[in-house]
């Protein structure tokens, strides 16, 4: 006759010890979550604090040396220890609002040139069917693929054979680094507005046109408030590189008047002997200002894309 116990079944039999598990008590639950927390999310807390140290910790010595009378950076390792305003009062004797007014006019045209251009060049490319279209998309590749310190003689020497004709182009002039800015930006500009463009069904175009739309109304009128976010994207980068460039601004622009200020706050710095780093340091942060303000202004257009959902089907 054979024992109850005999009849059961192998696989309960073999589950039978792991039954406990099921009655885990409250601290091993909330020890087990804890875990997979610190697994999949709490690692990224440490790593976020780090970085944001490293970035913030510049910023704050830059604001620390801008805060302090001492006018240098010798004994700087305790922030904050001599609070004044001297070195922001002292920037009304030099011509720094000059050189920020020459830098928002140049690096402002340059953005808005750089906006206007790589869009239109963009949308000829990828709207257009036309003789060269591909030799004339490889061209502007291999042309960005040489660095930029190679044309520094060159753009030197051209500008000084046009200023011989139109001097508004020649060396010391503004317009003639707004154009230097845009020529070498143009090809870079033009392939990352390119790939966008692409992304706009050509359906709307063609339904635009069925309606008696000319090229120039459907590009300013259905293209271009699609495109808001590339075109932001691009004002930006080319607002901040010309913010930031100091080799072909000192190339180009020779007087103290005409100078951006890359440039101009350079020469504070540029003689160990007679360097005035809080002075700096409270131009700096005056003109991260601008740059700021823009960045902020555009980033619901950065961060958002206006094109999604334009064509259902």
């Amino acid at each position: 006759m054979t024992s109850p116990s005999s009849t059961v079944p192998a696989s309960a039999a073999s589950a039978t010890p792991t039954a406990p598990r099921r009655g885990m008590s409250d601290d091993e639950r909330r020890a087990g979550r804890r875990r997979r927390w610190w697994k999949e999310v709490g690692w990224k807390y440490p790593l976020a604090a780090i970085i944001v140290f490293y970035a913030a910790f510049p910023l704050v010595y830059a604001l620390s040396a801008a805060l302090s009378s001492r006018g240098s950076l010798a004994g700087s390792s305790s922030l904050f220890s001599d609070l004044s305003t001297v070195n922001f009062e002292a920037l009304s004797g030099t011509m720094y609002w000059t050189w920020v007014v020459n830098t928002l006019v140049v690096c402002g045209a340059s953005a808005i040139g750089a906006v206007a251009m790589g869009g239109a060049a963009a949308y000829a490319f990828s709207r257009f069917r036309f003789r060269g279209r591909r030799a004339s998309l490889t061209s502007l590749l291999i042309i960005q693929m040489f660095p930029q310190t190679v044309a520094f003689v060159a753009v030197f020497l051209l500008l000084i054979a046009l200023g011989e004709v139109v001097p508004e182009l020649g060396v010391n002039s503004k317009l003639a680094l707004i154009c230097v800015y845009l020529g070498g930006a143009l090809g870079a500009n033009t392939f990352l507005m390119y790939g966008y463009f692409n992304t706009i069904p050509i359906e709307i175009d063609e339904a635009a046109r069925i309606d008696g739309a000319s090229h120039a109304q459907v590009f300013w009128r259905l293209i271009i408030p699609l495109v808001v976010p590339i075109l932001a994207v691009v004002g930006l980068l080319a607002f901040i590189s010309a913010f930031g460039d100091f080799i072909l601004a000192r190339i180009v622009l020779t007087s103290e008047d005409n100078w951006t200020l890359a440039v101009g706050m350079y020469q504070w710095v540029s003689n160990q002997l007679t360097s005035r780093w809080g002075l700096f340091a409270a131009g700096s942060m005056i003109a991260a200002l601008p740059v700021l303000a823009l960045f902020l202004s555009l980033q619901r257009y950065i961060v958002g894309g206006l094109s999604a959902g334009s064509v259902k089907g």
